[in-house]
């Protein structure tokens, strides 16, 4: 399970980290992505990366569970609306599709947190 946990996570992290990063430096590929094609004001994109960043560190930073279910839970919102926002938007499916990928990953990694912090039982 931890390794389940721990591949999933990595993956996730740099998926979001990367285009975090490519938000908040407001590249070409990121304002055509968000501005040109699915219409989102230019100053929005760098709060979004910065979310992005701040909710992989969150993930990632040991001891703080409360903080880690909030960047679970924004980068949660980020994923479904960049999906929604694809595909309202009339993005075929070589679009939405990796979209869909990323919130599938988000789903393993943040369904083995749990599974492998869940508090031990004793008898």
């Amino acid at each position: 399970m931890k390794i389940i946990y721990w591949v999933s996570t990595a993956l996730l992290s740099v998926i979001m980290l990367g285009s975090g990063l490519t938000n908040l430096v407001m590249t070409d590929l990121s304002v055509q992505g968000l501005h040109t094609e699915l219409g989102y004001p230019t100053y929005i994109i760098p709060f979004i990366g910065l979310a992005k960043v701040l909710g992989v560190v969150a993930i990632l930073v040991p001891r703080f569970p409360r903080l880690r279910e909030w960047a679970y839970a924004g980068l949660f919102f980020d994923l479904a609306g960049a999906l929604y926002s694809v595909i309202a938007s009339g993005g075929g499916i070589a679009k939405w599709g990796i979209n869909a990928i990323a919130l599938l990953i988000f789903a393993v990694s943040y369904v083995y947190y749990h599974k492998v912090h869940q508090p031990k039982v004793q008898s």
